[in-house]
């Protein structure tokens, strides 16, 4: 689901196009694609601005014709634009279709709240702490260490969840969930009026931080698509999204075999007509539950994208993201209404 990248024609500047590839411009440089729309329509009737490419600081800007293309790039490449707080751009022809064009046969709807996305038990709380608490939770994890991995670093209290196995060892308790999660755990039972059945006792915790500053953890790098394994977990599952937003994608399986109950990373072999997408939109500071089907029949995971495109709008990911997953270690085999996707009732463990 990357978005595809814009260049000019292989005739060079000189062959004329209703779009225009624009550099130095768009919003990871300050500038809306309204405010680019509002400046560029001085030249003529302007169709849409698009991301060229997931920088955020390139854009097509499209005209219905080609002589008013022509005369904004005459007026503004390699000029001081007023209107764009005198930032010069660099512009040249581009032949490429629009992103709303391009993408329209891989992209999937995102969703703002859990009553749109239309999975049972998955549910959305915007806000779920405040600006502060945010601060002082990535304040107490940046103090503590970190665990790398192969796209993440990690911190795991009150059991580590071995990656290896997939699972947890019940016989290594790490101790308590830390203090500093307290403002967490005293409002999940929030999620009580929402469903009957959420799950408020939690025992295990993992932190997961993303940095783009750091090489192995490239901006953009996602989650694979997965089941949280069954065997090693029972009820609920709560994620709360910290300093940097993101889209979570959904994938319901009409045919078991064509899913992957475990972490491995699936994306490389889709076959989407085997499969129902949706998507959420998380921000930062929102909690996710999830709970019954959508905990234990759909695959989560997250796209493996620098922008985000969510209601025609593009939303840049953030230098970096944490994640807090609870999660209560389960003690007995699974029990769940799902045995089809279920990794401790006969089905081989990936």
């Amino acid at each position: 689901m990357g978005l595809p990248k814009f260049t000019r024609p292989k005739g060079g500047h000189d062959e004329l196009s209703s779009n225009l590839y624009v550099a130095n411009c768009g919003p990871a440089v300050g500038l809306t694609l309204a405010s680019i729309a509002s400046a560029f329509s001085s030249y003529g009737i302007v169709k849409g601005v698009y991301p060229a490419d997931e920088s955020g600081c390139r854009v097509i800007v499209s005209y219905h014709d080609e002589s008013s293309a022509q005369a904004a790039l005459e007026a503004l490449n390699r000029h001081p634009c007023p209107d764009l707080g005198g930032r010069s751009l660099h512009i040249c022809y581009s032949v490429q279709r629009p992103l709303c064009q391009a993408v329209a046969t891989d992209s999937v709807q995102v969703s703002l709240g859990a009553s749109e996305l239309n999975i049972p038990g998955i549910y959305l709380i915007h806000d779920f702490v405040s600006a502060q608490e945010e601060e002082q939770l990535l304040a107490a994890v940046d103090a503590r260490p970190w665990h790398s991995l192969a796209k993440r670093r990690v911190q795991h209290y009150g059991y580590e969840f071995c990656y290896d196995i997939r699972n947890v060892n019940t016989q290594q308790q790490l101790g308590d969930l830390p203090s500093f999660v307290a403002c967490i755990l005293e409002k999940v039972p929030l999620f009580k009026k929402l469903d009957e059945a959420a799950d408020v006792s939690l025992d295990q915790l993992t932190v997961i931080f993303i940095d783009e500053h750091v090489n192995e953890y490239p901006a953009g790098v996602g989650l694979s698509p997965h089941i949280d394994t069954h065997s090693a977990f029972e009820g609920s599952i709560y994620s709360l999204s910290l300093s940097g937003p993101c889209i979570m994608e959904f994938r319901g399986y009409s045919d078991i075999s064509s899913a992957s109950v475990s972490d491995r990373d699936t994306e490389s072999s889709d076959n989407t007509s085997s499969f129902v997408r949706r998507a959420i939109y998380l921000p930062p500071r929102s909690m996710l539950l999830l709970s019954g089907e959508g905990r234990y029949a759909w695959q989560h995971y997250i796209p493996h994208h620098k922008v985000d495109m969510v209601k025609d709008t593009m939303i840049r990911r953030g230098s970096k993201r944490v994640s807090f997953t609870f999660r209560k270690v389960r003690k007995g085999p699974c029990q769940c209404s799902y045995p089809r996707f279920c990794n401790s009732r006969g089905k081989t463990r990936d």
